[in-house]
């Protein structure tokens, strides 16, 4: 499973930010051709994702591009174009807007008639967005439709545009939370999570847009890390130690859950059947729990290094 703490967000209209995104310390960098781009820059930008593709210098990241959606003016030209020039490069397509199993297959198909062309070792990957309410009410089906997808990834501020939910800013906290006195998109993200792990596939948080905002983004990221999420999209180059930091256990963590495997192990060695561990009662269930903090810690230092 691929390390996806923090993913950044690159206009692929812009060559600048383009180089300076790609070597960020971002586990994940995309080239976007949706939001971040103009109606008058699509096809610009699709060309210079396209020459980014070939050659820049990635960094050892993976080479992933945000296409425009299906049923889009430019969906199509978008897939087309960066897969036959550039498919031998390609590893993730980033699929917004998808409202269910049709959208995420259309794509799929089309990749399976286009990549025949290049001698690529693995399939490219999808990861799907999830934003609107139909998307919600259909992602259990999404998350199973296609080998390639490898991540359902939450929208925030379309999903709120969906629903007619007030706000100022993409994932960001403000008087209407305070109003409804808890987090108003604890449900969504709930059930992006568990429709991803029933799939076995990544899930991934959508980005706060207030980039200034430092303790605003630990506090969001910590949010969707607590439920279980692999990382969170960043807007900003500025965003991503932090989330880096957040979606990667401590050393403390880290020492904790060696010590509660290494004594479950010795009790089960000893045949002494019930285990207390620091005045707790231990099972099978929080030896699962402790190596998958070590996964994620071993996942973490893989792509640090």
């Amino acid at each position: 499973m691929r390390i996806s703490r923090s993913i950044l967000s690159i206009p692929a209209s812009n060559p600048r930010m383009i180089e300076k995104g790609l070597a960020s310390d971002a586990d994940i960098a995309f080239l976007d051709l949706e939001d971040a781009v103009s109606a008058t820059m699509k096809t610009e930008a699709r060309a210079q994702a396209i020459a980014a593709l070939n050659h820049a210098d990635w960094h050892g990241k993976p080479r992933v591009v945000r296409i425009n959606p299906v049923g889009s003016a430019y969906f199509a030209r978008d897939l087309v174009e960066v897969v036959e020039q550039a498919g031998d490069q390609l590893d993730l397509i980033i699929l917004p807007k998808v409202d269910g199993p049709a959208d995420l297959l259309t794509a799929a198909r089309l990749l399976d008639g286009l990549e025949p062309a290049h001698n690529r070792v693995s399939p490219i990957g999808i990861e799907a967005q999830v934003e609107s309410a139909k998307g919600l009410v259909r992602c259990e089906e999404t998350a199973i439709s296609s080998l390639r997808l490898e991540a359902l990834v939450f929208g925030p501020g379309d999903f709120a545009a969906s629903l007619g939910m007030p706000g100022r800013a993409i994932g960001v906290r403000d008087e209407w939370d305070r109003d409804y006195a808890s987090d108003r998109l604890h449900y969504p993200l709930m059930r992006i999570l568990v429709a991803a792990r029933s799939a076995g596939i990544r899930a991934i948080d959508g980005p706060f847009s207030d980039f200034r905002d430092s303790e605003g983004l630990k506090a969001s990221a910590r949010r969707s890390k607590a439920l279980g999420f692999d990382g969170k999209w960043c807007i900003h180059p500025a965003q991503i130690e932090t989330v880096n930091a957040v979606f990667s256990p401590d050393e403390a963590e880290i020492s904790a859950a060696r010590a509660l495997v290494a004594a479950y192990e010795a009790s089960m060695t000893a045949g002494t059947g019930a285990v207390i561990h620091e005045g707790v009662m231990i099972d099978a269930a929080s030896v699962r729990m402790a190596q998958a903090v070590l996964g994620i810690a071993e996942r973490a230092q893989s792509g640090a290094s």
